[in-house]
């Protein structure tokens, strides 16, 4: 858990995978493989074997001992629908993220097709939770753009947008049937340039839809520096929350209980064979 995460619009980050492959511009200064490769070869680090794709069974239940409600980033080390990660293990994250309905899960892929086709057949009963938030990374109009088209396909309480990076202009959007939409430019020492213009015709766009906006970063070199003021105006919007109370300890455990033959169905830590 990083109740310290320095992602502003999230509390933590649960990370039940670990590791990851590139598909798409999107992908080219990925911040989790730059921290991941600077740990490999180092024995008993989480990131031992850097950003190879691992499942981490031992994480499943994290989010159940967790008593205080949480927004909680899913994967923000890998992508829930990377091809290799076997379909029960996705169910099973469902399972967990469905029973800790306490908490506010945001799931957010570059792989929609995968979502979009379990969300509709195994994962029908669950994907729909009102606590389970859907989105896809749009970066450009050649990736991203068709990946909102299978989002709009799939089941979904809350569906997000999260256009960062964004690499250009992106044109009209469709926001029909999109909750949430989240800006912000690339940082670090290799930053693509984002263009004001290319955000306030975001902005414009959520705002004439009623789609609530989240302007993260302008990022760059020194993104502490570039701040996240757009036009004067911090945009700190999120979709309508739900509340819910934490259950006592012994309800959480009886839930914990119900799932706990889960992680025997993939050992305690499982390597894939992605590379």
């Amino acid at each position: 858990m990083s109740d310290n995460t320095g992602i502003e619009w999230t509390d933590t980050t649960w990370n039940p995978v670990r590791g990851c492959t590139k598909i798409s511009p999107g992908c080219k200064n990925c911040y989790a493989k730059t921290f991941a490769e600077r740990w490999r070869g180092v024995k008993g680090h989480p990131y031992e074997h850097g950003f190879d794709l691992r499942l981490v069974p031992d994480k499943l239940f994290e989010p159940l001992s967790w008593a205080r409600s949480r927004m909680i980033f899913v994967n923000s080390m890998s992508d829930l629908f990377h091809e290799d990660i076997p379909d029960a293990y996705i169910a099973t994250v469902f399972r967990v993220m469905h029973v800790a309905n306490w908490h506010t899960f945001q799931v957010l892929t570059k792989r929609p097709e995968r979502l979009s086709m379990l969300a509709n057949t195994e994962l029908r009963d669950l994907t729909d939770s009102p606590n389970i938030w859907l989105g896809v990374s749009v970066e450009n109009r050649r990736y991203g753009l068709p990946r909102i088209t299978h989002l709009q396909r799939t089941p979904a309480a809350i569906r997000f947008l999260s256009i960062e990076p964004l690499l250009e202009d992106i044109g009209i959007l469709d926001l029909d049937g999109i909750d949430w939409v989240i800006v912000g430019g690339e940082s670090g020492q290799r930053a693509r340039p984002m263009a004001p213009e290319w955000v306030r015709s975001v902005r414009d766009q959520c705002v004439r839809s009623g789609v609530s906006f989240f302007f993260k970063q302008w990022g760059g070199r020194n993104k502490k520096k570039a701040g996240r003021m757009l036009d004067e105006k911090q945009h700190d919007e999120f979709p309508k929350t739900r509340i819910v109370t934490s259950p006592p300890r012994s309800e959480r455990m009886r839930r914990l209980a119900s799932l706990s033959d889960e992680p025997a169905k993939f050992g305690s830590h499982h390597s894939t064979n992605n590379r």
